[in-house]
């Protein structure tokens, strides 16, 4: 989810939450002297790649439980006789559980170690997926969403802590695929969930749960690592590993909520999440509306998400040649204007240009997460600064696409809630521009102490 910037902006430790102990120093120290060719170094270049296999098929699969839903909402909505109310009620459970359970990640990571929960969480999303399409209502269906959502909440928020633990000194490359993996999985997942239903019979039951056996195989390479808790076994004593140890183990001072580039920030991340998920959740039943047929609005989805794939290299390193981010929120917002004025104008007869537009807005969030790096001068500033800037995002997100959902229903059409997207991208824009400034939290933090 940003790139090399945040290599720089962070100025990156080994491990970024309380879990970096002692041991751990010893263990990376372990691992950095041993020699070319001994058994240490075959094992850690072995690991190294289980790590980074790991890492992709993790992100892989943080965002087809909701693409593919968004794909079938229809379906689903007849199968299970919801209203549009609940239907929108479904599409801000995401939001919500990023919100509630992503927060309980560090804390977790702390007990058990980042890698054991993240493949707990690929195991909650792996019996999410199975089990939603089979519960036979809608609140069991509801239940399932939330135990494979769960599992991506935590996993979120813990993979940029694992890249940063077991590649310190490629923080920018490793985020980049992680980021692009997660954009390529978003959008096949939209692309191909219905055209996969057809070859499956035709049910959206056995459409959506297909795709909890590409959950099931980003387990696999976190089994044999689990062993392995809290060793990073990557190249860190030439850099000092001991005494970045040491002040990591130093209680951050930092108060967070005293910084306006930290609230303009976490409104950004919410706002740009709030249109995130009204498109994941409803993009394609605007286009199916509109008379569009549901492989071809699939498409359009996935073209939407796909945006996202070389996005997230370009706009991070773009946004690091910068003083000032504003320019490219301004840039990002105008295309997501551009494109909800399409969909309410002509929303079949230039679909694909509001698809390339809306997923060049929704780029917003490689930008927010660059931004995070950037607003920071240190490791734990960062990590205060991420989490409360997508916890407190996440929670201004929820009410946009349930309301969504209600005003279609009550409004006799698309107008109102296309409306309300329209309105909510000034916001977006204007405190986008506010984070975007050149400061850092920890100046306004000690300023306003």
């Amino acid at each position: 989810m940003a790139g090399k910037e945040i290599e720089g902006a962070t100025s990156t430790t080994a491990g970024t939450t309380a879990g970096t102990t002692a041991g751990t120093t010893a263990g990376t120290t372990a691992w950095s002297t041993a020699p070319e060719g001994s058994p240490a170094t075959a094992t850690r270049a072995w690991t190294t790649r289980l790590v980074v296999i790991g890492i992709v098929l993790s992100a892989v699969n943080l965002r087809p439980a909701i693409t593919s839903l968004g794909a079938l909402l229809e379906e689903v909505r007849d199968g299970l006789g919801m209203s549009g109310s609940v239907a929108g009620l479904l599409t801000s459970v995401p939001p919500l559980c990023f919100a509630v359970f992503g927060v309980t990640a560090p804390r977790l990571a702390r007990r058990f170690g980042p890698v054991a929960v993240v493949c707990a969480g690929m195991v909650a999303v792996t019996a999410g997926l199975l089990i939603r399409p089979y519960a036979g209502s809608t609140a069991g269906f509801l239940a399932g969403s939330a135990l494979a959502l769960m599992g991506i909440a935590v996993s979120n928020v813990l993979m940029p802590v694992i890249v940063k633990r077991w590649f310190p000194d490629r923080v920018g490359s490793m985020t980049g695929l992680y980021s692009m993996a997660l954009a390529a999985g978003t959008s096949v997942a939209a692309a191909v969930t219905v055209p996969m239903t057809d070859a499956l019979g035709g049910g959206w039951q056995a459409g959506l749960a297909v795709w909890g056996g590409l959950a099931a195989a980003a387990v696999l390479p976190w089994v044999p690592l689990v062993r392995d808790r809290g060793t990073a076994p990557v190249p860190e004593a030439r850099a000092g590993a001991a005494a970045r140890a040491r002040a990591e183990r130093q209680p951050p001072a930092l108060r967070i909520t005293r910084s306006r580039t930290a609230w303009a920030l976490a409104v950004f991340f919410g706002l740009q999440a709030t249109a995130a998920y009204i498109t994941m959740g409803w993009m394609a039943q605007i286009f199916r509306d509109a008379g569009v047929s549901a492989s071809t609005a699939g498409l359009l989805l996935a073209v939407t998400m796909a945006m996202g794939v070389p996005l997230a290299f370009v706009i991070p390193r773009v946004a690091t040649r910068l003083p000032h981010q504003g320019p490219i929120v301004i840039a990002l917002g105008v295309c997501g204007l551009a494109g909800y004025a399409g969909l309410y104008l002509a929303p079949a007869g230039g679909a694909w240009a509001w698809a390339v537009l809306l997923g060049i807005s929704n780029c917003a969030f490689p930008l927010a997460l660059t931004m995070v790096g950037m607003r920071a001068r240190t490791g734990a500033g960062v990590a205060q600064l991420s989490a409360f800037a997508q916890s407190t995002g996440y929670l201004i997100s929820i009410p946009g696409p349930l309301l969504v959902g209600v005003l279609y229903q009550h409004g006799g059409g698309w107008g109102l809630p296309i409306a309300l997207m329209i309105g909510l991208m000034i916001p977006q824009m204007a405190v986008g521009v506010l984070a975007g400034r050149d400061c850092t939290v920890e100046d306004e933090a000690a300023g306003a102490a």
